[in-house]
């Protein structure tokens, strides 16, 4: 069951990147299940129509637009074939993200800099982009972001740098785009347990560290990120600017403390 009244965003058009699956298409299905009509984002159609058949079965708006965010012309016109179905884009959730395991030794330049595109880039290509539209409906932007960059995490340079980049752009557009009514935030999740990168990059006994090192005694669910996620778009966050949320039971806080 929903935690939020129905139709808490209805008449909102969210631009959501990152696919149909994992912490992104849980926050897509979380905000159609609210009233918002959904665009989904990818490189590749494969799981978006899924995911956009999905939301439709279950009574919200969505259709897929294929996009690569590190190129601009592509979000561009995704911003384009967006407005055209639905008449306005007022909401941009960023969460196209790369990820795999590499010491810095061992790093690639190209992989290195295939991550930063993907996340950083992708990140202000996408607000660049939907600009326009934003400041037209005071719309807002949610980056989702990470905790991996706050302490030195071991074979996550990559990923840490770009994030660290995602979180400076998040207060920075705060402040350079709040002049025109438009919010930026970001959500930085900590561990969550039924995504594939904790699945595929996580070994069994790593988890079971990081599980002792979260106070609340738990790993988090994508459940989790859709409520923080639906909060910040909505007008209960109507204060909230330039903001990191971090939503992981206060893991990155104590550290190994408990390990």
């Amino acid at each position: 069951m929903s935690l939020f009244v129905d139709g808490l965003l209805n008449g909102r058009v969210a631009f959501v990147t990152g696919g149909g699956t994992g912490i992104t298409g849980g926050v897509a299905r979380a905000l159609s299940e609210v009233g918002a009509r959904v665009a989904l984002v990818s490189r590749k159609m494969e799981h978006l129509e899924a995911a956009a058949e999905l939301i439709r079965g279950a009574g919200g708006e969505a259709i897929a637009v294929a996009a690569d965010v590190r190129n601009y012309d592509e979000v561009e016109r995704a911003i384009a074939a967006t407005v055209e179905k639905f008449g306005k884009v007022d909401l941009v959730v960023n969460g196209a993200a790369g990820n795999f395991l590499c010491t810095a030794e061992e790093m690639s330049a190209n992989g290195f800099g295939t991550v930063v595109d993907i996340d950083l880039k992708g990140t202000f290509n996408t607000a660049r982009a939907a600009f326009s539209e934003l400041k037209k409906h005071r719309g807002q932007i949610l980056n989702i972001s990470a905790t991996l960059h706050y302490v030195g995490t071991p074979m996550q340079l990559h990923v840490s740098a770009a994030k660290a980049g995602v979180d400076a752009l998040t207060r920075q557009l705060a402040v350079e785009w709040g002049r025109y009514g438009i919010r930026v935030n970001a959500v930085a999740p900590g561990p969550i347990e039924d995504t594939e990168g904790m699945k595929r990059l996580v070994p069994q006994q790593v988890k079971e560290r990081l599980l002792r090192s979260i106070p609340a005694g738990r790993f988090g669910r994508i459940k989790d990120i859709e409520n923080a996620a639906v909060f910040l778009c909505s007008e209960a966050a109507s204060f909230i600017n330039g903001a990191v949320l971090v939503v992981d039971g206060g893991q990155w806080l104590a550290g190994n403390s408990r390990g």
